[in-house]
């Protein structure tokens, strides 16, 4: 997997990223750590180990993930998260679905056969269930769970989507954006597993309002723009 690059967006996460990167320090891959020059706590807990830090120029989630895609300069790229639920040994598999069944995305899964996860609530499980029936019928997606961005990728598939958004919304824009430009993908059941330590940083009603208004955007936009 050299020509890989985990791009794992971190906000706050002095406690978890450390043991996430200790935990993946074995693999032959890149590992590029996009967060805000102002977290202290979080770049002093990670300066010596094996990463490459990139500070963001904008805020948010989304924003960090965009400039990390831009940064990379590996032929896959990966969206790993820096709080532990994304597990490691589901990398290659989902990387040999890129390069022997010719997909240019990968999207994780938790709600499939043999997969699950131990972060979720009733909230957040509902709310995706909805997003994601509205993604499958009314832009003719075929995902069963649109929210995780527990994503592997070509690179070159992931410039192709030209991404804008800067927060949460992102989850659904590179579905949405994929289907549209006739990227071939596929999924894989994954187990998100409970995070390692800190604080979740989504807000379920309001992230979930935010993906619901560019959700009805994008059905508008794309029919009568």
């Amino acid at each position: 997997m050299k020509e890989f690059t985990l791009i794992i967006p971190a906000k706050e996460e002095s406690n978890s990223l450390p043991k996430v990167l200790d935990e993946i320090k074995d693999l032959e891959l890149k590992k590029l750590v996009v967060l805000a020059e102002n977290d202290y706590e979080t770049i002093n807990a990670i300066k010596n180990k094996d990463c490459e830090i990139l500070f963001q120029s904008g805020k948010g989630y989304g924003n960090a993930i965009r400039e990390g895609i831009i940064k990379a300069d590996t032929k896959y790229i990966s969206i790993f998260y820096a709080d532990g639920s994304t597990d490691p040994k589901n990398l290659k598999p989902m990387l040999d679905k890129i390069k022997y069944e010719e997909n240019q995305i990968i999207f994780g899964s938790r709600y499939e056969k043999n997969a699950g996860t131990y972060d979720d609530n009733l909230i957040t499980k509902v709310g995706n269930y909805f997003f994601t029936l509205f993604g499958n019928i009314f832009f003719s997606l075929n995902l069963t769970d649109i929210l995780f961005t527990y994503i592997v990728a070509k690179k070159s598939a992931m410039d192709k989507l030209e991404l804008i958004s800067d927060d949460y919304c992102l989850c659904v824009e590179i579905a949405l954006k994929a289907k549209k430009i006739g990227l071939k993908y596929d999924t894989y059941p994954c187990i998100e597993r409970k995070r390692f330590a800190d604080k979740k940083k989504v807000k379920a009603f309001k992230d979930g309002l935010k993906i619901l208004n560019y959700l009805i955007k994008s059905f508008f936009t794309k029919f009568y723009q």
